[in-house]
């Protein structure tokens, strides 16, 4: 027997109910992490059907998953409401495509594919253009967004360099020229993506009166779950849907806007008020997921910033507080997580209740690496595992060819700089791709590779064996030994693929600028969407949450790195970079940063070897190289173009016009003249 309207209503908290109450529309909720939004929503769903507000045939639900979505579908189940209809935007669209493209157009639907790739080769073909799968990835992908933004090709150029859109090394209008020539190719062949299914269905329904009016007769109430990743396109499809209606209840949190780089829009949200006059608000705000530790982080992170939210107040007791952990390098940090792993299963928890977030795929490799060391299952989502990844098989298969033949490195070079000539051959460089997506994603891969012989080499030089053969055999050991099948294991996912998922204990690790926020996010928009994605990872902790950071890349070189600029207001002293002293002269006896003794070695540079710098450590290392290729030109030392310590002070002070550069120590009249212009470029 389905449970009546009050025993829907009685499983509620304040808020929920309220949610719950108010059947007819327009109403926004702005449900904060872990307050329960599905269960409110679904009751609201039930309790309309219980008291006869709504035909449950005549409700759709909206949601952006199909896991989301079957989920919606079994609590309405439960909850006596079985045949409200609970879709994605994509299935609801396709379905009443399917049924009204043959009586509207008398032909058949064209061809729904499940990738663009094969169609983004055709149209690079028909354009000359050379490509490789990292930019075919990438091409589908801003495809996929101009799709949903509602960009035409022709408005490409002009859209892309208002909003900082670029595609590996394409220019705007080349990538224009891909995105007409796709929809050409795709015409052609009778053919249409996941886009066109909203597009196409958009287009009926203000096409086709008639088509608009029975579908407007079949749905008369809509719910639409996570409104904050809603893009124009479905906006649009959404706005005809309702034909002017407004029984349209929104669910959603600005908090956890984290898709916006691919077309998903919080704003929808933020005005829904504006656009739906007489519009319900209502706050879901008791967060039942976490402990008030992880809660306050939560709330402390956002308290003050562009994405302020909801006030999460907690509901469960007390639990450990949030651990915040700087450590030298990123071995020793995966090596501490791997063992504070082992320390919770030991104490009875679940290795399915553990998960160890990071901001991009390429972190995993030192995770799987010591996890692996310590025995510890593990499971990777939402990517293969390190030497799953087509780019890294493919440069295995070349070191392990170049190893097997002998290859040798030139005059005066080492083995690592022969993996470095090899991997260059695939394509890496010693600077980062400025474009996100699968270029970068595949640098990343490439770059983890050079760290790895790096460190390997180091070791050899304390008296391990050493030479590219055998650093072939370890990447062989480390492959086979990751690859080992697993029932259960600790989740490795990034920030992303963790949306929506939760655990009882939760590593946020390599939690350094530059990596979060990562280096490409330079707009104050952008920034404060890699602090979303903080607060997103902050808030699928349970229980106990760990936050830790490196100072450098592998063991021995520079502490250059700082902790996130967005853990400033939570980070306790003792977790705190010392805060640099006044400034001291080069020779110096203390260091700059923390005032410890100097080493005679240390006192050029004033600061200790293993302290954090203060400047902006990728930075430091393009302005190196830069000075190293015009040192080699103009055949003089390094040091005659400019000093490591003028280099720092660029680095950290980020000049952008020349008055700035000129007020920096060793930047005179005559460098500033000489140098000055390809100084700026590189700092922006």
């Amino acid at each position: 027997m389905p449970p009546s309207s009050d025993d829907l209503l009685s499983a509620l908290d304040p808020e929920q109910r309220e949610v719950a109450e108010t059947l007819r529309g327009p109403v926004r909720v702005l449900a904060g992490a872990g307050t329960g939004k599905t269960r409110a929503i679904t009751h609201r769903i039930a309790h309309g059907v219980a008291s006869g507000v709504y035909v449950p045939t005549e409700v759709l639900a909206v949601t952006f998953t199909t896991r989301a979505a079957g989920e919606m579908r079994a609590r309405l189940r439960r909850l006596g409401a079985p045949t409200v209809q609970a879709r994605t935007f994509h299935s609801a669209a396709l379905r009443q495509l399917r049924y009204f493209w043959p009586h509207v157009h008398g032909t058949e639907l064209p061809t729904l594919v499940e990738s663009k790739i094969p169609i983004v080769v055709g149209a690079a073909r028909q354009l000359r253009m050379r490509t490789d799968q990292a930019m075919l990835r990438d091409l589908a992908s801003e495809i996929e967004w101009a799709k949903v933004s509602n960009v035409r090709p022709d408005d490409y150029v002009e859209v892309a360099a208002a909003r900082g859109r670029s595609v590996a090394q394409l220019e705007a209008d080349q990538v224009a020229r891909v995105i007409g020539a796709y929809e050409d190719v795709k015409r052609e062949q009778g053919r249409m993506d996941m886009e066109d299914v909203l597009l196409l269905t958009a287009g009926v329904l203000a096409e086709d009166e008639r088509v608009a009016a029975q579908v407007r007769r079949q749905y008369k109430w809509f719910v639409v779950d996570e409104f904050q990743d809603v893009s124009p396109l479905q906006s649009a499809l959404l706005d005809l849907w309702l034909g002017g209606r407004d029984e349209l209840c929104v669910v959603g949190d600005p908090a956890q806007t984290i898709y916006s780089f691919a077309g998903a829009n919080a704003d929808y949200l933020r005005d829904f008020p504006r656009k739906h006059a007489g519009t319900t608000s209502i706050e879901l705000v008791r967060n039942y997921r976490s402990t008030p530790q992880v809660v306050g982080a939560a709330n402390t992170l956002l308290a003050g910033t562009g994405s302020t939210s909801v006030q999460l107040r907690a509901q469960r007791p007390a639990g450990a507080a949030v651990t915040y952990t700087g450590h030298p390098d990123e071995v020793a940090e995966a090596t501490d997580v791997a063992g504070r792993v082992a320390a919770l299963r030991s104490a009875g928890r679940p290795l399915s209740e553990i998960a160890v977030l990071f901001r991009i795929n390429a972190q995993s490799e030192a995770y799987e690496e010591a996890l692996t060391e310590a025995k510890i299952p593990y499971v990777i989502r939402g990517a293969a595992r390190f030497f799953d990844r087509p780019e890294v098989r493919e440069a295995v298969t070349r070191l392990r060819g170049a190893a097997r033949s002998g290859a040798q490195a030139a005059d005066g070079d080492t083995w690592v700089d022969l993996v470095r000539d090899t991997l260059a051959g695939m394509g890496w460089t010693t600077e980062a791709p400025t474009a996100r997506g699968q270029t970068r994603d595949r640098w990343e891969s490439w770059q983890a590779l050079v760290s790895q012989a790096e460190a390997f080499a180091g070791e050899a030089a304390s008296g391990g064996d050493g030479g590219l053969n055998a650093f072939v055999d370890d990447l062989d050991r480390r492959a086979a030994e990751q690859h080992a099948p697993v029932a259960e294991g600790v989740t490795l996912a990034t920030f992303h693929a963790a949306k929506g998922l939760e655990w009882d204990s939760v590593f946020l690790v390599g939690l350094q600028d530059g990596t979060l926020p990562i280096t490409y996010a330079q707009t104050p928009a952008a920034i404060e969407e890699e602090r979303r994605l903080l607060y997103v990872g902050m808030t699928r902790a349970r229980v106990d949450l760990a936050v830790s950071w490196a100072a450098a890349r592998n063991p021995g070189q520079a502490a250059r790195r700082k902790p996130s600029r967005f853990l400033d207001p939570l980070l306790p002293d003792s977790a705190r970079p010392v805060a640099r002293g006044k400034a001291r002269a080069k020779g110096a006896r203390t260091c700059v940063e923390c005032g410890k003794p100097l080493s005679t070695a240390e006192r050029t540079r004033s600061r200790c070897s293993d302290c954090p710098v203060p400047y902006d450590e990728a930075l430091f290392e393009r302005l190196r190289e830069w000075r190293k290729q015009r040192a080699a030109e103009e055949e003089i030392a390094a040091f005659m173009v400019f000093s490591n310590a003028t280099l720092e002070a660029v680095a950290e002070r980020r000049p952008t016009t020349p008055k700035a550069l000129l007020a920096i120590s060793g930047v005179g009249p005559e460098k500033l003249e000489k140098y000055g212009q390809e100084l700026l470029e590189l700092v922006s």
